[in-house]
């Protein structure tokens, strides 16, 4: 099956080792059984491993380029763009009476203190 035409799709590709890359596809080859992606971002374990002391975190690193064996891929599958685009929320501050403020102090505050 030909499958160049997947060739620039976002994809999810999740290693053996439960680690979760997104990148753009580059290269499908069969001979090498290896798949390229580039513009690769790491998003660690994300609790796949079930043991918080062996999980990986992400990444904050976009890698150019990363060729994967293909016996070691567990999954993958296409990303989903609008997830991959959107922002992330701003955290939310909790509603807690013990919180006075939510900047930072200026330099002459800081020399008050």
């Amino acid at each position: 099956m030909d499958m160049n035409h997947f060739i620039g799709r976002r994809f999810n590709l999740i290693s053996k080792s439960d680690i979760r890359y997104v990148g753009t596809l580059h290269e499908i080859n069969p001979e090498a059984s290896t798949i390229a992606l580039e513009n690769v971002i790491s998003h660690g374990t994300e609790g796949r491993r079930g043991n918080p002391s062996e999980e990986i975190a992400p990444s904050a690193s976009v890698y150019e380029y990363i060729v994967f064996r293909g016996s070691d891929v567990k999954d993958i599958s296409f990303a989903d763009e609008q997830k991959e685009n959107q922002q992330a929320e701003p955290p939310q501050m909790p509603n807690d009476p013990a919180i006075l403020g939510l900047s930072s102090p200026s330099h002459d505050e800081i020399l008050r203190m």
